[in-house]
């Protein structure tokens, strides 16, 4: 039985045929449980790799999100370059972040992101671009968890929030900082002590300060996702002069 997850409805459906200007940045979102139906149909498009990746998974849950989640992008980004999802290739960075085998025309840059039974995509032209998503759940080692990878400012500023307040915190923190070292395509080789970010719930997203790189401040933008209730979402793309549009895959 698949679990109904409600998108965001200010969410808009998208357009069958997105169009993507170099001053645009989409963010798709969807839930991952799809009728069986749906999940056959989206494993067509697989690739070889990806679907012998499917098979590797022990339980059939995480199988069908993985062959949904890559499914879902490659129609996605079939739409925008207008092409047979099935014909799409990826390559891989050393960090693993996928890219586009062959993109000389589009410059289509793209990130995706899932935890629980929601996916997050991000697509845009010519800029690095990173999104994370978390489903908000309660952690016994939420403290120790921020001290040993958050910095010492963010750490304070965790402990310090009331306690309901700490869960949403300690995961718009993570979502922000996976967002970045994302869009930087350096992974956990960049340490996430060595940078800070807002968590407070209610305080805009942003980027405080950056340690080794000062002046990298300037050169990115940070907001806060929307996408389900229970969720928490961030979004880093390189540059300000940029419009966002969010779209909700349709059920």
């Amino acid at each position: 039985m698949t679990e109904h997850i409600p998108i965001n409805q200010s969410w808009g459906l998208p357009p069958a045929s997105p169009v993507l200007s170099g001053k645009e940045v989409h963010v798709w979102c969807a839930a991952l449980d799809q009728p069986p139906a749906r999940v056959l149909q989206l494993a067509q498009t697989l690739a070889a790799d990806e679907a012998e990746r499917a098979g590797r998974f022990v339980f059939d849950h995480d199988r069908e999100h993985f062959i949904v989640a890559r499914g879902l992008l490659r129609i996605i980004l079939g739409r925008y370059l207008k092409v047979k999802p099935e014909t799409l290739a990826f390559r891989y960075g050393p960090q693993g972040k996928p890219e586009l085998e062959t993109n000389p025309e589009s410059n289509l840059c793209f990130n995706l992101s899932h935890s629980g039974g929601v996916v997050l995509y991000a697509v845009t032209r010519k800029r690095e671009i990173g999104v994370d998503i978390e489903a908000i759940r309660p952690l016994d080692d939420m403290e120790q968890i921020a001290e040993r990878f958050f910095s010492a400012n963010e750490y304070a500023v965790l402990r310090a929030l009331p306690a309901k307040e700490k869960p949403p915190g300690f995961f718009n923190c993570w979502t922000r900082k996976e967002a970045y070292i994302k869009a930087m395509g350096s992974g956990l080789s960049q340490p996430l002590d060595q940078f800070d970010v807002t968590l407070a719930p209610g305080e805009p997203a942003k980027l405080l300060q950056i340690r080794n790189d000062p002046a990298a401040l300037a050169r990115w933008s940070l907001v806060e996702l929307d996408p389900a209730p229970g969720y928490v979402g961030a979004l880093v793309v390189s540059g300000y002069d940029w419009r966002l549009a969010c779209w909700r895959w349709p059920d």
